[in-house]
């Protein structure tokens, strides 16, 4: 009967077409800033990978770059890390991602591993980042992850610091003065991305970040394959804190770039490269 043929007939059709097989999804970048930062850190790289065929998303966290929040009323971490959880809660069940986070943005990256694992991960690169499996949990953890500006002054005088809870209470906020961004953050970066940073950072919710703990789950935190990029000139994380936080929670690799501590301003294609490269060693 022509119901039975038909299926059949649809077949024979698609040999005689030699359709070829669907093309494979171009890799999904998600690029998350540190504390201060927002989706505008990454504009000298967003162009180049797409032009090389990536898909690339640029999120601001609560209170940063674009979002209205307020970052003195951002108290805690996971309100602070929402935009991403929302994200990737809006993936379809297929889809997979390469987390990116820079500085401070390594603690966005853990969180997001501990609660979907490989079911919406496919990678986590950690750039100069704060690389800890379960955050603030210890006072190595402070010590490993928490930028130590003490060489450059006082606390008061490295940073403007928010008591949006009032003085009686830890500050809320904390913002590398104007005067001291380009010696501690953009040593190695162009004057005009420096410049740019300076009108556009944003105070951090720092009392949101110290709240980032994340206990042991039953998901396998290390089923999420990761790369460390390290920048050698860094002033913010170190290079010591950055080889403890790689001995503590060892990544699959480990990729080295001459750069400050800002490597999408001061070493662009070089970070482009090495991004590239971590995606085809994992398949893509």
């Amino acid at each position: 009967m022509m119901g039975e043929e038909y299926p059949v007939m649809m077949k024979e059709k698609a040999k005689l077409n030699n359709d070829p097989p669907a093309a494979a999804a171009a890799p999904h970048f998600v690029l998350i800033h540190g504390i201060g930062g927002g989706a505008w850190c990454w504009y000298k790289i967003k162009c180049p990978m797409e032009n090389c065929g990536y898909k690339v998303t640029c999120l601001d966290l609560k209170g940063a770059g674009m979002d209205q929040t307020d970052p003195n009323a951002v108290v805690s971490f996971e309100d602070y890390n929402q935009p991403l959880l929302d994200f990737l809660s809006s993936l379809h069940d297929h889809q997979q991602v390469i987390l990116v986070g820079h500085s401070a943005g390594g603690l966005s990256l853990s969180d997001a591993i501990h609660r979907y694992g490989k079911k919406k991960i496919k990678l986590a690169i950690f750039i100069a980042a704060t690389m800890l499996k379960s955050g603030y949990l210890t006072n190595q953890d402070l010590k490993h992850g928490v930028p130590d500006l003490s060489g450059f002054g006082e606390l008061n005088e490295v940073y403007d610091i928010g008591f949006g809870l009032g003085e009686d209470n830890p500050p809320t906020t904390t913002l590398i003065k104007r005067e001291f961004q380009r010696k501690i953050i953009y040593n190695l970066s162009p004057h005009e991305d420096a410049t740019l940073a300076e009108m556009l950072l944003r105070p951090g919710p720092v009392q949101a970040l110290v709240t980032a703990k994340f206990p042991l789950a039953e998901k396998d935190e290390d089923e999420v394959p990761r790369i460390y990029i390290k920048t050698t000139q860094d002033n913010v994380i170190k290079a010591e804190q950055q080889e403890a936080m790689i001995r503590k929670w060892p990544p699959q690799h480990v990729y080295v770039l001459e750069s400050d501590h800002s490597p999408f301003f001061s070493a662009p294609f070089l970070l482009l490269g090495l991004l590239v490269k971590a995606a085809v060693s994992f398949g893509y």
